[in-house]
């Protein structure tokens, strides 16, 4: 290639990569991204998109099922999964292209390949890129961002096979469509797919060490949704262990421990999804200041690694491992190296979460036990789907809003969702704690009638004292 050198090279084009990417050229940083794989990342082509188109087309085949109860008729409901998993890798494929015509519309140059740090000359940091074990190019760069992210962790004894232990990838585009499965792990990853699959009509068994489903949300909403699961036929264990996987010749026999008894499963499949780890291998940190701490690189609020000129963002940096946050590490670490003023670290309790499952779940904030433990004196409203006519309407009664406030200074310390839609109700919330609302300005807000959005309104309502509805 005929220019190698840059102010800013990203390495990685996931979601916090190829925003960064866009920012710093948006400000005349010229950039390069260095991707090995897709433009996108995980997120666009093997996460939250295409998982996204395989649960619409669970709840558009819900809704069929349903058809019955809003006066309709469907008849000889089935699926195609092989079509099903056609439309959700096509979703993708979509995606990735406008990403590599984003970044070419910013004059982003962009390098297919694995790159390195290599060293430093004359001030500039020095990135190798190869490719299949080949030098690509040789590029300099006063400032680099490593944007890796991460893969699925392994756990000793479930190493997938791709065949019959899978990991996100393979339960993404599965030939056929399993009778039963078992999932070892109850976050977002593994009860989206639980949830995905059982909608098909698999026996899933979710298996979750920690005493609960869900586990990072507020204990009443994850009680909640895991009364949902069971209703639908979801069987979950919970506070148990998964002692082994051995693989025959028509599935699998999973060792579970709970309830202090030993459990044999017999499944057709295993999903794991017992979290991630940052890709920090092979990058030339070796001989730096950078510090890996258990599989992540340590950052600090500006995203600065120890290592003058060199940043992380994204899931290589540490939780939440959630796109949005990426993206705007990505952007807050570019504009803090361009120099621009009012920039500001990121508040890791204004990081919204949603998981896509059915029902959805959202949150924002502080749990009601976090915010006891960190001292606060707390008010907690809460209003039901039951008690919403739009809810009603769209014949989606199960599901709660609960919110939570300081009791002295009215701030809004969290708000936690599980029901229909409550993945694009949670922005509410997330921008009235980015602006520092209080329970003041959230009482005297006027909702629109008929919405989901009025239970925000009244679980504020309900946490003084004052809900309308219920």
């Amino acid at each position: 290639m005929a220019d190698t050198q840059f102010d800013l090279i990203v390495v990685g084009g996931g979601p916090g990569g190829y925003v960064a990417a866009i920012r710093a050229a948006q400000l005349g940083i010229k950039t390069a991204v260095v991707e090995r794989e897709h433009l996108g990342g995980i997120c666009l082509n093997w996460g939250c998109i295409p998982t996204k188109a395989l649960l619409r087309s669970a709840e558009v085949l819900h809704l069929m099922k349903s058809a019955d109860s809003f006066g309709l008729s469907a008849n000889d409901i089935s699926f195609d999964i092989k079509k099903v998993v056609q439309r959700s890798r096509g979703v993708a494929k979509q995606l990735s292209g406008g990403v590599a015509h984003l970044l070419k519309k910013n004059k982003v140059t962009v390098l297919d390949g694995h790159a390195r740090l290599d060293g430093v000359a004359g001030g500039m940091r020095k990135i190798a890129v190869e490719k299949d074990g080949k030098s690509v190019a040789a590029l300099t760069a006063k400032n680099v961002i490593l944007a890796t992210g991460a893969r699925a962790r392994v756990l000793p004894g479930m190493e997938p096979d791709g065949k019959t232990v899978w990991t996100y990838k393979e339960a993404l585009v599965p030939e056929t469509a399993p009778k039963s499965l078992l999932v070892i792990g109850s976050g977002a990853i593994g009860i989206e797919f639980a949830s995905f699959y059982r909608e098909l009509g698999a026996e899933v068994t979710v298996v979750e060490v920690m005493d609960r489903v869900l586990p990072v949300e507020d204990a009443e909403i994850s009680a909640f949704a895991q009364k949902a699961f069971e209703k639908q036929g979801m069987k979950i264990m919970t506070s148990a262990k998964v002692g082994g996987v051995k693989v025959g010749p028509g599935g699998a026999t999973v060792t579970v421990e709970h309830g202090g008894k030993t459990h044999q499963i017999q499944v057709e499949k295993v999903i794991s999804a017992v979290g991630i780890t940052g890709n920090v291998e092979n990058l030339g940190l070796e001989g730096t200041k950078v510090k890996v701490d258990r599989g992540h690189v340590v950052i600090d609020q500006w995203c600065a690694t120890g290592e003058p000129g060199v940043y992380a963002i994204g899931d290589i940096a540490g939780p939440p491992w959630l796109a949005h946050k990426a993206g705007h590490e990505g952007i807050l670490c570019v504009e803090k190296i361009a120099g621009q003023p009012n920039v500001h670290p990121l508040d890791p309790g204004s990081v919204p979460g949603c998981t896509y499952c059915r029902p959805q779940v959202a949150s924002v904030g502080l749990t009601e036990a976090a915010a006891k433990e960190a001292g606060h004196d707390v008010r907690v409203g809460r209003f039901p789907f039951m008690a919403n006519g739009k809810a009603i309407a769209l014949g989606e009664p199960e599901g709660l809003v609960k919110t939570v406030f300081d009791k002295n200074t009215g701030e809004l310390l969290g708000a936690h969702m599980v029901g229909a839609e409550v993945t694009e109700l949670i922005q509410g919330y997330t921008v009235a704690r980015t602006l520092e609302t209080t329970e003041s300005e959230l009482l005297h807000t006027i909702f629109p009638h008929p919405t989901l959005s009025e239970m925000m309104h009244e679980s504020v309502l309900d946490a003084f004292g004052r809900a309308i509805h219920f």
